[in-house]
C-alpha cells in the first residue's frame, strides 16, 4: 500500500528500513504501550499497530501529523498521533517500546531549520541537537524493561549516543549497522564534513547504525513487560528490508 508523504515530510528512506528491521526482531505482545518519536509519515508507529500495540507517534511538524494520522486511517491502524517537541506530548507517560529516527545530519548552520525539507535531517554542527536530547529523555519514557530502539548515522557521534544513554541508566549497545552511500544531500555536504573532520578525505559513504538501550527494572520488581524482553537482537539481523528507497541524504 501506498505511503502518503506530503511536501516537507521525511519519506520513508534506508534508515527507516534498517529501524523497521530491528522493531521486527522485537517481542512485542498484544496491548504493548509503544511510542515513535519524530514519527514523519508514521511507518513505524503502524508497523507497531499492526502487532497489536497500543501504537502513539509524535512529530513537531503539522504536516508529519497529518501524513502519520492518513497513513495509519489507509491501513486500518489505531495510532494516536500527537503534535509536539519529542515526549513533550507524552509528558507522564512510560511505554514498553520507543523507536525514534530523528534529524541526525550534520549541517553547516548550528541552528536547525524552522521550516521546510531540511528539518527532517539538519541537525546542527554535529547532528546531535536531538539526539542529545533524546538520549536525556529516555529514562524518562520507558517503562522497567523497557526498549529503545533508535538510528543515527555514524557521522554524529556512536559513541556520543551510547554513552548519553548509559550516562541515564539504560543498558545501550549498537544492533544493526549498514553501509549507504551518500544521497544528494550528503554528496553537497562530503568537503564540509572533511573540513570538519567528520570523515576522511574522500568518503562518499556513510554507516547507518541502529542503537537499542533497555531500561533497567526497578529492584524487586518482575520482568512483566510485553516488549523487548527477547533480548538484544544481532547485528544486521535476517529478514529483508521493506521496498523503501535509498536515503536521499
Amino acid at each position: 500500500m501506498r505511503t502518503l508523504v506530503p511536501p516537507g515530510v521525511y519519506a520513508p528512506q534506508a534508515d527507516t528500513a534498517l529501524l523497521l528491521e530491528s522493531l521486527a526482531r522485537e517481542r512485542l505482545d498484544r496491548g504493548a504501550r509503544t511510542l515513535d518519536l519524530c514519527t514523519g509519515t508514521g511507518v513505524l508507529a503502524i508497523a507497531a499497530a499492526r502487532r497489536g500495540a497500543r501504537a502513539t507517534a509524535a512529530d513537531i511538524a503539522a504536516a508529519a501529523v497529518t501524513a502519520a494520522r492518513r497513513n495509519a486511517r489507509l491501513r486500518g491502524c489505531r495510532v494516536r498521533v500527537l503534535r509536539g517537541d519529542l515526549a513533550a506530548p507524552v509528558v507522564g507517560e512510560r511505554f514498553d517500546l520507543v523507536t525514534a529516527n530523528p534529524p541526525y545530519v550534520p549541517a553547516p548552520d548550528a541552528d536547525p531549520p524552522r521550516s521546510g525539507p531540511a528539518r527532517a535531517w539538519d541537525a546542527g554542527h554535529d547532528g546531535r541537537l536531538l539526539l542529545d536530547r533524546i538520549c536525556l529523555a529516555a529514562p524518562g519514557v520507558l517503562a522497567p524493561h523497557g526498549v529503545l530502539l533508535l538510528v543515527q548515522s555514524s557521522l554524529s557521534g556512536v559513541a556520543a549516543t551510547l554513552d548519553g544513554l548509559r550516562a541515564g541508566g539504560l543498558r545501550a549497545q549498537v544492533v544493526a549497522r549498514r553501509t549507504q552511500p551518500y544521497g544528494p544531500v550528503m554528496t553537497a555536504r562530503a568537503a564540509w564534513f572533511e573540513r570538519r573532520g567528520l570523515t576522511a578525505p574522500g568518503t562518499r559513504t556513510e554507516q547507518l547504525v541502529v542503537i537499542r538501550a533497555v531500561r533497567a527494572p526497578v529492584p524487586g520488581t518482575a520482568p512483566s513487560t510485553p516488549a523487548g524482553r527477547a533480548g538484544p537482537a544481532p547485528e544486521d539481523g535476517a529478514g529483508p528490508a521493506p521496498p523503501l528507497r535509498p536515503r536521499e541524504t
